[in-house]
């Protein structure tokens, strides 16, 4: 097939920090798992139409906020004439969402899923700390909009405690507002890749691969147990996300659902030939598999994108294009609609992350860390 996905040994930190496309993992939260008391908008935000990047207008405040007529409803938020719902689901982290340091809010989460909503039906979280599952439900509650998400739990191989602090909160947030916006929950994110690396190993069905499987699988079997336990209204899917290369089959033999890591950009592809090789790419590595498998688990691409610009020079090229928002423009006007008509269910990627990590790693997604959209022209056609 057209290249190898390049791997790094530290991809675990492109979620803990932030993901929407997912699309806007742009933004904060802070307030516990029985978030049911609503945070009202300020009143200071009043409707108006601000000219967007693109030269169309925007109904958000300068910042990119959501403007909502009634400032003490947030299901009352304008809608953008540049946001379209053309994408099949964005990948989503509430900034301020990393222990031991959880600076998010309600306010900000709100504002997130109002934006998010005109694009997408569906978002998917990496984690379960600092209350994220909570709020997220809190603030598709009060926007009223149409949305399911994915919840998730983030555990690590070195501290077995990540996952059952996890689980809790997940199964809080799930006593305290059901599951009609719950489309599955999610045990492990680049768990496999994370755990090889640690012991020198790069096959994830090795034995040593099999040995992090095992751990791995015995959350899942935790998780499905306590969502048994729990008697809800639906049996909601439980499943596996990872780099696109590093599914291993026994814990796919324990899912679902798999949600895989394809980015052309590592895969050091062209912008011009980078829908092509994701479509190919997760076909022959991940889809074709799991058919295989005698429980057929559902494949999804859990992220891809293209970075609109490097915080250096050295990464501003992946060897083959550049970095920029005229080639993330390229991937949209490539990708989104195809994937749509193919019936290929994707999350768009869209962390907003901290500068620490350099490099590209704060410039994908859409939009920039305040909401404005980037200088894109979005995709408008349906999902198949």
């Amino acid at each position: 097939m057209a290249g190898q996905m390049r791997t790094r040994s530290q991809r675990s930190k492109w979620i803990i920090i932030g993901s929407v496309i997912g699309l806007l993992g742009i933004i904060a939260i802070g307030v516990g798992v029985g978030v049911g008391v609503s945070q009202n908008k300020s009143s200071s935000k009043t409707s108006s139409n601000t000219a967007s990047a693109n030269g169309a207008t925007s109904n958000s405040s300068s910042n990119g906020d959501p403007v909502q007529t009634n400032p003490n409803d947030p299901s009352t938020f304008e809608k953008d004439p540049n946001l379209h719902q053309s994408f099949y689901a964005l990948a989503y982290t509430p900034a301020g969402s990393q222990l031991p340091n959880c600076t998010n809010s309600l306010d900000d989460v709100i504002e997130d899923i109002q934006v998010m909503s005109q694009l997408t039906k569906t978002i998917r979280l990496y984690g379960a700390d600092c209350n994220q599952s909570a709020l997220v439900l809190e603030a598709i509650k009060q926007t009223k909009v149409d949305m399911q998400v994915y919840l998730a739990n983030y555990p690590t191989p070195d501290d077995s405690t990540a996952y059952t602090r996890q689980r809790d909160e997940i199964k809080a947030a799930i006593e305290t507002y059901g599951t009609d916006h719950i489309a599955g929950v999610t045990v492990g994110n680049e768990f496999m890749l994370n755990y090889l690396n640690a012991n020198g190993a790069t096959d994830p069905n090795s034995a040593v691969g099999n040995q992090g499987a095992a751990i791995l699988i015995a959350d899942i079997n935790d998780t499905r147990s306590t969502l048994s336990e729990m008697s809800l209204s639906k049996t909601l899917p439980v499943g596996n996300s990872d780099a696109g290369s590093y599914f291993n089959t026994e814990v796919l033999e324990a899912v679902d659902y798999g949600m895989a890591n394809v980015h052309p950009w590592f895969a050091n592809v062209t912008v011009q030939t980078a829908a092509a090789w994701t479509a190919e790419f997760f076909e022959e590595t991940n889809v074709q598999p799991a058919a295989l498998l005698s429980n057929k688990p559902t494949m999804y691409i859990a992220e891809t994108g293209w970075p609109s610009f490097s915080s250096d020079a050295g990464n501003a090229n992946n060897g083959a294009s550049d970095a920029s928002e005229a080639n993330l423009q390229i991937f949209l006007d490539t990708f989104v609609c195809q994937a749509n008509q193919n019936g290929t269910g994707y999350f768009f990627f869209e962390p907003w992350k901290d500068a620490e990590f350099g490099g590209v790693e704060g410039w994908w997604g859409l939009f920039h860390s305040n909401r404005t959209l980037k200088r894109l022209q979005l995709p408008n056609c349906v999902l198949n």
